[in-house]
């Protein structure tokens, strides 16, 4: 395996983390990437335009390694949907690309499913295999009772016609291959099970007192962190309404303790998902407890996620939960729902807990448990960081190697 085109259409791997539509995927078409390049294959990422001020070309993220921005449809951020009408522009754009730099590729990995039908139209021009992976998919998210919209009819339909396209689809854990088969009707021999990984060198444990002292929060206070994009799916404000449970049933337990919120822009008037929770937080007196920080960087994340008393992470679905990952190798316990691929990465009472979905009562006596008791925490937080080390990049993506390897000899 020399050089592998990715494709990741509607989000850029170098778009700055926490805004709207960035996320896990991003981190993990970023790292992948790296990590392949340093292992000596070139990776050459696609990804939609969304500024003319955008060069065509970035090699920022190094050796091996370029993203390419494609021209498809208007300058500007468009939903997904609103992409899909210009994935035949993208398309072309790729093509135009490869033939003036006289590039050829081993092999396609696609990201979400916008990159799959892009990937497939690829295929049909170059004869080169592609490998999907999706991420989300259409038929759980439409389950889901807080989602304001049905995922439109032309992404389930189009998820389906990849599962049969694709020459290999990468789930991130065993229950999404089981989810594939039974909603999509996928051959299970075409599925190959690897969950993403985390950067374990970036992300480690670290002194809390020094990190406190750089982020302005007392070093004998119970900081509650969560990381992630502001919207219902999250689930942001079952943890505001658990802190509530708390400072009802049981008011001392607050008592310099604070919740911090990263992602989104707390000052953004037009975020009407930000303004609810800012309001919630009003409404139930908890103003002197929660911050609304916005999104940070990588570099910035590592040092909340190791200085945290624990990571609340209540989605209503993850496919996997890379922020969870990233907390258990700073070795922070986690709280998350028991849903998706959280369970199979939060070891139930070992490495942290798992909740029921929008239930504040059982949120709220999983973070009394922690909080109550430094012991539990100090142990959940050394299991976490244990178990985190098998996930690093370089052992995920020689996994990955070995697969599309087979794949190419197939």
């Amino acid at each position: 395996m020399k050089r592998i085109a990715i494709l990741s259409v509607h989000t850029s791997p170098i778009a700055p983390p926490g805004g709207k539509k960035v996320g896990g995927m991003n981190t993990y078409v970023r790292e992948i990437a790296q990590e392949f390049g340093r292992q000596g294959i070139a990776v050459d990422i696609f990804t939609r335009r969304v500024s003319a001020c955008q060069p065509q070309i970035d090699t920022s993220l190094g050796e091996n390694v370029t993203v390419i921005h494609v021209s498809a449809g208007m300058d500007g951020k468009l939903f997904p949907i609103e992409i899909y009408a210009h994935l035949q522009e993208f398309t072309s754009g790729v093509i135009a690309y490869t033939i003036r730099q006289n590039i050829q590729y081993d092999l396609i990995f696609s990201h979400y499913w916008l990159s799959g039908w892009v990937a497939q139209s690829l295929k049909e021009t170059w004869g080169t295999p592609f490998v999907q992976m999706f991420h989300t998919l259409a038929h759980l998210k439409n389950q889901i009772p807080s989602v304001a919209s049905h995922e439109p009819e032309v992404r389930t339909h189009t998820e389906t016609e990849i599962v049969q396209w694709a020459d290999m689809i990468v789930a991130n854990t065993p229950d999404e291959c089981k989810q594939l088969v039974e909603l999509y009707h996928a051959n299970p021999q075409k599925i190959c099970v690897c969950p993403p990984g985390v950067n374990i060198e970036r992300f480690q444990p670290t002194s809390v007192d020094s990190v406190r002292d750089e982020i302005d929060i007392p070093h004998d206070a119970n900081l509650l962190l969560f990381v992630g994009r502001i919207e219902p799916l999250k689930a942001v404000d079952s943890i505001i309404e658990a802190l509530h449970v708390i400072n009802t049933d049981t008011p001392d337990m607050l008592n310099n303790t604070y919740l911090v919120v990263i992602g989104g822009d707390p000052t953004d008037k037009t975020d009407a998902d930000m303004i609810a929770l800012q309001q919630l937080t009003h409404d139930l007196g908890l103003t002197d407890t929660v911050r609304f920080l916005g999104a940070k960087d990588q570099d910035t994340l590592v040092k909340w996620y190791s200085t945290a008393t624990m990571v609340l992470l209540p989605s209503e679905y993850e496919s996997f939960g890379m922020v969870a990952l990233e907390a258990m190798a700073t070795g922070t316990p986690v709280i998350a729902s028991n849903v998706g691929g959280l369970p199979f990465l939060v070891n139930d009472s070992q490495t942290g807990f798992l909740v029921p979905v929008r239930n504040p009562h059982k949120l709220a006596n999983r973070i009394v448990d922690i909080l109550k008791d430094p012991i539990l925490q100090q142990e959940m937080g050394q299991n976490a960081a244990k178990d985190a080390q098998s996930y690093a990049w370089s052992s995920i993506a020689k996994r990955l190697v070995r697969a599309f390897n087979g794949l190419a000899r197939r």
